[in-house]
C-alpha cells in the first residue's frame, strides 16, 4: 500500500465525512496546511463541498449559517482558538474537529467544558502527523534532531538539559512512527540496533571532563572531546533502545484507546516488524558517490528538498524557457527510473521517448543512442506539451549528471573508484587495495577537485583504516588545504562512533556489523548500504539477536498478535463518542478491503536516511515479496551531511537546521510533552483588519449558505496545490471568510495558497 495514497485517502475521507451533504468552511493551522498541501491539490479539497480554506490564526468573520471543519495540530493554543470562536459569539453553525495527532484528555476535557461544546458535531484524532514523501518512504522533516541525538554536551553541566531535549525529540519521533503503524493498521514486533562495539552517543553518553592545565583553553578541551576522549556509558541508554521503548509506549496507548486494534484484515498476513536503527550503524553510505538516478541527481544537482528542480528547455516556438518541476510519484518516468543506474536511466528515457513518438506519429531520426540525441527528438514534440515537459525534465537532469561525471577537471570517476575500494575493502578484482595512498595523493593535491569530494574520500579512508595516526591525519588535511570547518567535519565523526585517530601500532578494533557485497555490473557501484544486508538477514532469521534484540519477548508478542475482535472498552469522555466518520471510520481503514497478505516491515533510521537506503526498501520489496517502508528524521545528501558534521561539536550553531544552536537551558523538572508540542507548533495570531467603510450589498456580497437547489455558494475557481511541501512561509495576514467581495476572496485565496 502506498503511503501517499493512504494519507490522501485519509484526508479526503475526513473532509467528505464532515457535515456530509452540506457546504462547509475548512479551518487549518500552518502545519496542517502544509500537510494537506503535500498530499492534495486545492481542487481536490474544494470538490468536497468546501467553500473556503482559512487559517485559524487570521481574523474570520462569523458565518453562523455555515458548517466548519477544523484540521489542526492538537496544541493548547489551537484548543483555545476553537473555544474563542464560540465565546460570546457563534462563528459557525456546527464544527467538526480533526486533530492530526492524539489530543490529550486534559485538552479534550477543556473543550467539553467550553462554550464550543454545544456546537461540536464530531471529534477525531487522525494520527497522520508524518510526511509521506514516497509510496514507501516517510520523513519527519526534523533535521535539527541530528544535533539533539549526536551532539556531545559542551559542558558536563549542560548534559541534563541535552538529555531532556533529546527525550522530547525522541518522543516526538516515536509519535510519528506510531502514526505510520496506526495508519497501516499494524502493531509490529519491535527490534532495535544495540551495538556492542561502541558506547552510547550524544547526551546519552556520560563523560568525565579531561583534566588540563589552567592555561589550556576551553576550545582545546572541546577538541579533545571531539577526537577520542574516553567516556563512561550505560548499555541501557543507547539511542535506538530509548526510541524503540517510546514507540511501544505510543502503540500501547493507542491499543488502550481502541482495544480492537489492529482490526482483522480481509486476508490474514504475518505480524509486521519495526526495526529501529540510527545513523551510526552505517557511516559509509552518506559519503559514497551514488550513480543511481535519484541519488546521483540529489548529490550533484541543485534539487530543493529532494523534489524541486529548475531547468531550461526549448519551447515550441524555439525560445528558451525556464521551468521548475516537482519530482513526485505522479511522474511515471521518474518512478520508473529513479532507482536505475544513470546509464540505464538514459537508455530508458531514450526508449520511452521513441515509444512516445511512434504512438503519436512524430518523426524521429534513426540511430538515436545517446543523451545528446534526445534534444533533437524533443524539438518534434512541440504540440504535445505534457510529454515534452516530462521528457525535457529528465533529459536535462540526466544530461547534467553525465556532464558533471564526465568533467575532466572534477575527476569524479577516479575519486569514486577510491571511494568504492575504501567502502568495500576490495578492488573491482576482489583484491585488498594496496595502492590507496598512491592513488589518493595526486587527487587530494589537485586544485580542480572540490574540497567536498576530498572530505568524502578522507572520511572513507579513515573508516577503512579504522582510524589513522594523528600525524597522518594532519598531513592529509594540509595536503588537501582543508579549511578549519572541513577538518571539523572529519574530526566530529568521532561523535558518531567512528574512530578518527589511533596511535601507531594500536590494534585494529573493528567489531561492527559485516556488510555483504554482491557482484555488480558497474565497478563504481559495488557498495551497497549496510541496511540492505541487515534487512535480508532479518527476513532470513539470521540477524544477531544480541545486536538487534527484541523489545519484547517474541513468544509473548506472537501470543498477543491475534487480530480477533476484543471486547469494547469504555471511552475516556463523552466527547469521543461524538460520531465523525460516515465511512472508513477507524484509523488504518483506507484500503482495508485490499486482498494482500504480504508481511510489512518498517525501518526507521534516526539521524537521517540516504537515497541509497530508500532505494533498498523498494529492491527488497521486489525480491523478497514483503512490503518494506523506510522513515527517518530527514533525508540527507553528502554536502548537507558534511555541513552538519562541521557544527556537530557546537550543538549545530551556524548550521542551516539550527543556526542559533541548541539552547542549554535546564529546569529542575522535565516539562510535560504537551509543552514541547505547544512550543514546536506555536504561531502568532494575526490582528483583526481595521474597520472598513460601509458598502452596499451589491458591491460587498456575503458568502451565502447553500440554496435549496443544492448549488454551491459562489466561490473562486483556482487550480494548483495548497502549499509547498516542507518548510513554507506563512501566508499574508489580514484575510478572512467574512464579508468580502469576489475579487477580494480571489486575492485572499491566492495569497493563502502561495500564487
Amino acid at each position: 500500500m502506498s503511503l501517499i495514497d493512504l494519507v490522501r485517502t485519509k484526508f479526503l475521507e475526513a473532509i467528505s465525512s464532515s457535515a456530509p451533504g452540506q457546504w462547509k468552511v475548512l479551518v487549518v493551522d500552518e502545519h496542517a496546511k502544509r500537510l494537506l498541501g503535500a498530499n492534495l491539490k486545492e481542487n481536490d479539497v474544494l470538490s468536497e463541498r468546501v467553500t473556503t480554506i482559512d487559517l485559524i490564526t487570521t481574523y474570520r468573520a462569523p458565518e453562523p449559517n455555515m458548517q466548519a471543519m477544523y484540521l489542526l495540530m492538537p496544541t493548547t493554543q489551537n484548543v483555545d482558538r476553537i473555544i474563542k470562536d464560540f465565546t460570546d459569539k457563534q462563528t459557525y453553525a456546527g464544527i467538526w474537529l480533526y486533530f492530526t495527532d492524539r489530543l490529550t484528555e486534559r485538552l479534550l476535557h477543556r473543550l467539553g467544558q467550553s462554550p464550543a461544546n454545544d456546537f461540536l458535531q464530531g471529534v477525531a484524532d487522525m494520527y497522520i502527523n508524518f510526511w509521506a514523501i514516497e509510496s514507501q518512504a516517510f520523513s519527519l522533516y526534523t533535521p535539527s534532531h541530528f544535533f539533539s541525538m549526536f551532539s556531545p554536551p559542551r559542558t558536563p553541566s549542560a548534559q541534563r538539559a541535552a538529555r531532556d531535549r533529546l527525550d522530547d525529540d525522541l518522543r516526538f519521533a516515536a509519535r510519528c512512527i506510531a502514526n505510520v503503524c496506526i495508519q497501516l493498521n499494524e502493531n509490529p514486533i519491535i527490534r532495535f540496533y544495540l551495538p556492542s562495539h561502541h558506547p552510547a552517543v550524544g547526551p546519552l553518553a556520560s563523560f568525565h571532563r579531561p583534566q588540563h592545565s589552567p592555561q589550556e583553553s576551553t576550545s582545546r578541551w572541546r577538541d579533545a572531546i571531539g577526537v577520542g576522549s574516553r567516556v563512561d556509558y550505560s548499555g541501557d541508554d543507547h539511542l535506538c533502545k530509548v526510541l524503540a521503548t517510546m514507540v511501544q509506549e505510543e502503540l500501547d496507548i493507542y491499543k488502550r484507546i481502541k482495544p480492537n486494534w489492529p482490526e482483522p484484515s480481509a486476508v490474514p498476513r504475518p505480524q509486521s516488524i519495526l526495526m529501529i536503527t540510527d545513523r551510526t550503524m552505517d557511516m559509509i553510505a552518506p559519503f559514497v558517490h551514488e550513480f543511481t538516478y535519484q541519488a546521483m541527481a540529489n548529490d550533484l544537482l541543485p534539487i530543493q528538498d529532494g523534489v524541486k528542480f529548475r531547468y531550461d528547455y526549448t519551447a515550441a516556438n524555439g525560445s528558451i524557457k525556464t521551468a521548475t518541476a516537482t519530482l513526485s510519484e505522479s511522474d511515471s518516468l521518474w518512478v520508473a527510473t529513479r532507482h536505475l543506474h544513470i546509464k540505464e536511466t538514459i537508455d530508458k528515457i531514450i526508449n520511452n521517448l521513441k515509444d512516445f513518438q511512434e504512438e503519436h506519429g512524430v518523426f524521429s531520426k534513426t540511430g538515436t543512442t545517446s543523451i545528446e540525441d534526445v534534444k533533437d527528438m524533443l524539438a518534434g514534440l512541440g504540440q504535445y506539451q505534457e510529454g515534452q515537459e516530462q521528457f525535457s525534465l529528465h533529459y536535462n537532469m540526466a544530461k547534467q549528471c553525465m556532464d558533471l561525471f564526465g568533467n575532466p577537471k572534477r575527476k569524479l570517476a577516479a575519486m569514486a573508484n577510491i571511494e568504492q575500494n575504501c567502502a568495500t575493502g576490495v578492488t573491482p578484482e576482489g583484491r585488498t587495495p594496496k595502492t590507496l595512498v598512491e592513488e589518493m595523493v595526486p587527487l587530494l593535491a589537485d586544485m580542480d577537485v572540490t574540497n567536498l569530494d576530498k572530505v568524502r574520500v578522507i572520511a572513507l579512508y579513515i573508516m577503512y583504516r579504522d582510524g589513522v595516526p594523528e600525524e597522518d591525519r594532519r598531513r592529509l588535511y594540509e595536503h588537501c588545504r582543508l579549511t578549519r570547518q572541513e577538518r571539523a567535519a572529519v574530526d566530529n565523526l568521532v561523535s558518531l562512533c567512528v574512530r578518527v585517530t589511533r596511535a601507531a601500532g594500536e590494534r585494529d578494533t573493528k567489531r561492527g556489523l559485516k556488510n555483504r557485497f554482491v557482484e555488480s555490473d558497474y565497478d563504481l557501484s559495488r557498495y551497497r548500504p549496510l541496511l540492505k544486508t541487515v534487512l535480508e538477514d532479518l527476513m532470513n532469521n539470521k540477524l544477531d539477536v544480541s545486536v538487534f534484540p527484541f523489545l519484547k519477548d517474541p513468544a509473548a508478542e506472537a501470543a498477543g498478535s491475534s487480530r480477533a475482535p476484543a471486547a469494547a472498552a469504555p471511552v475516556a469522555t463523552s466527547l469521543r463518542n461524538k460520531p465523525v466518520w460516515t465511512k472508513g471510520a477507524a484509523a488504518g481503514r483506507p484500503g482495508a478491503g485490499r486482498a494482500d497478505n504480504r508481511q510489512r516491515v518498517f525501518v526507521f533510521v534516526a539521524g537521517g536516511m540516504t537515497y541509497s537506503e530508500m532505494r533498498c526498501v523498494y529492491e527488497l520489496s521486489n525480491t523478497l515479496g514483503k512490503d518494506f517502508y523506510i522513515g527517518s528524521t530527514h533525508t540527507i545528501v553528502p554536502e548537507e551531511f558534511i555541513e552538519d558534521l562541521q557544527t556537530l561539536d557546537v550543538g549545530g550553531q551556524g548550521s542551516k537546521a539550527l543556526p542559533s544552536g541548541m539552547p542549554e537551558v535546564h529546569t529542575a523538572q522535565q516539562r510535560p510533552f504537551q509543552v514541547y508540542y505547544d512550543q514546536k507548533y506555536f504561531t502568532k495570531d494575526e490582528p483583526p483588519p481595521p474597520p472598513k467603510p460601509a458598502a452596499s450589498p451589491a458591491s460587498n456580497p456575503k458568502l451565502a449558505p447553500p440554496s435549496s437547489s443544492g448549488h454551491a455558494p459562489s466561490r473562486p475557481s483556482l487550480s494548483g496545490s495548497i502549499s509547498s511541501v516542507g518548510r513554507s512561509t506563512s501566508p499574508a495576514p489580514g484575510y478572512g471568510s467574512g464579508a468580502v467581495s469576489e475579487g477580494e476572496k480571489k486575492l485572499k485565496k491566492k495569497r493563502f495558497l502561495g500564487f
